[in-house]
């Protein structure tokens, strides 16, 4: 099992329930230590939440053993590991691979991948807990924790918009202001179940922007997402007359570089609690992307050919 231990320095008693909480531990983790094989003791006694700590104390926990969902097909497909510890990983994930599993890829996503890797490393526990979340066609950055712990120290930082996550995007047209924040509410579009717009009766969804370059017929964008609702800057971009180059669901599929939305998920920041440390992840331009940006950014007149050259050399 999972162990974590601590020495209480406070002046004041304290109750375990409280001090614990104050560690991250939820509710619903508390109840499924006392009642799924956990454990919580003092100076080596099991004690319950209600016992109070006292200055030198040492309280240890010990996570419930964590049953595996044998519905998750492990695929031993490569995975792109850009970050590693004992409560997190942090993968690279390609575009055109779904990030959890559906009726419509059952079998090679994102989480059968990282099971995959589970299963290979032998790892303790080998249920996925994925954090965040990209788009089939989105690349970058995705975080997975590795017990239910650190699952739900991560999702309290994204509610109190703690983690960070930095996009990379190239739209159509021109941007009059260099920095920016379209803060507009995202509902799904009447008639479809895939597709969302900007609507009063949406939820409440923040996106910030950057200009990284200005070209011709498109701009270069970082952007930070403060909230995180699906197609959220798809859909933002798209309402102020700027979709993605390349994405056949809000814009038009006409450039001849990259067949998808062109954005990547370039960074992500956290704070990992366990070793009281902030952790920032990159990935890179993957390939497709960065072919499109070469292309917009080439000189006027200057023959595609020339591009195509530039990019195989």
């Amino acid at each position: 099992m999972t162990t974590f231990s601590w020495r209480y320095e406070g002046r004041a008693p304290m109750f375990v329930r409280t001090f614990v909480r104050q560690r991250g531990i939820s509710r619903t983790l508390l109840k499924s230590i006392k009642f799924n094989g956990g454990d919580i003791r003092v100076n080596d006694e099991p004690v319950r939440v209600t016992r109070k700590l006292t200055q030198g104390d040492e309280l240890v926990v010990k996570l419930p053993p964590e049953p595996g969902n044998d519905r998750i097909v492990p695929s031993f497909e490569p995975l792109a590991i850009l970050f590693e510890s004992e409560h997190f990983l942090v993968v690279n994930k390609p575009a055109g691979i779904a990030s959890v599993p559906s009726h419509l890829y059952p079998d090679d996503t994102l989480v059968n991948r990282v099971k995959g890797y589970l299963v290979t490393t032998h790892a303790a526990n080998q249920t996925t807990h994925i954090v965040t979340r990209l788009d089939r066609e989105t690349s970058g950055v995705v975080i997975f924790a590795k017990h239910h712990f650190a699952h739900t120290v991560l999702d309290t930082q994204l509610k109190q918009h703690r983690l960070k996550k930095m996009y990379i995007a190239l739209a159509k047209g021109r941007f009059k202001n260099r920095h920016g924040a379209i803060n507009q509410p995202i509902g799904r579009q009447p008639g479809s179940f895939v597709k969302r717009m900007v609507r009063t009766d949406g939820k409440a969804a923040l996106t910030e922007y950057w200009v990284v370059k200005q070209m011709r017929a498109t701009t270069l964008l970082k952007l930070r997402l403060h909230t995180g609702r699906t197609h959220q800057i798809r859909v933002h971009l798209t309402a102020l007359g700027h979709p993605l180059v390349g994405d056949f669901l809000y814009g038009q599929q006409t450039d001849p570089f990259i067949h998808r939305q062109a954005l990547h998920c370039a960074s992500v920041t956290f704070y990992d609690p366990f070793a009281a440390t902030t952790v920032t992840c990159y990935a890179p331009l993957p390939s497709d992307l960065a072919r499109a940006v070469t292309f917009e950014s080439r000189q006027p007149g200057q023959p595609l050919s020339a591009v195509t050259m530039a990019n195989k050399n």
